[in-house]
């Protein structure tokens, strides 16, 4: 069976406090669009309906900033704790139909449309192939994540992402080279330097 024939979510996390960028992250404008909405339609436009906007910090301000882009909305009430709470959260709204999880960050808005497009050619539909994208000598997110992966997604908590599964020898990685994913909006200085 190709990736064609299978169901993939995609999960815009934006749940985060953005405490070294000192507001609201998601809501910053650029070219006139908040980086929420922009995460938001491209995971429209990859995935259709089957888009899940995952918020907690200023819930109500992001998901109005998103508009009606993602299908979905999941209020991570321990988003606190960190970004694996906002996985899990969002991994466990979908797993019943979802064959694969494209996880996307709303602070990384150089993504394009081009790129996830090819993460998703590139996964083969199997249960046990992550698909991520490369950069800076890591690999992380956008990233496909399959069926297989999800009974550790649902565990998440803390900080830590899903970068685990990386090195989990259950599961084959491959990475699709794009440098433009390093830069995510963190600071002001992350900011200013677009």
């Amino acid at each position: 069976m190709s990736s064609g024939d299978k169901t993939i979510f995609a999960l815009v996390l934006a749940a985060g406090r953005g405490e070294r960028f000192g507001s609201t992250k998601q809501l910053v404008e650029i070219e006139g669009q908040a980086l929420v909405a922009r995460a938001a339609r491209l995971a429209r436009r990859i995935c259709g309906d089957r888009s899940v906007l995952v918020t907690g910090h200023d819930w109500q301000a992001v998901a109005r900033a998103a508009g009606d882009a993602c299908r979905f909305l999941v209020v991570n009430e321990s988003y606190r704790r960190g970004l694996g709470t906002s996985i899990a959260a969002g991994v466990n709204a979908v797993q019943q139909t979802a064959d694969a999880v494209l996880l996307l960050l709303a602070d990384q808005p150089l993504i394009t449309g081009g790129h996830l497009e090819a993460l998703r050619a590139s996964w083969s539909g199997d249960d046990d192939e992550i698909v991520a994208s490369g950069y800076s000598g890591t690999k992380g997110p956008p990233v496909i994540l399959p069926r297989g992966t999800f009974e550790s997604l649902v565990r998440l908590d803390g900080e830590r992402g899903a970068n685990r599964l990386f090195d989990d020898p259950r599961f084959i990685v491959r990475t699709l080279p794009f440098e433009p994913a390093a830069l995510d909006v963190d600071t002001p200085s992350d900011l200013r330097s677009l």
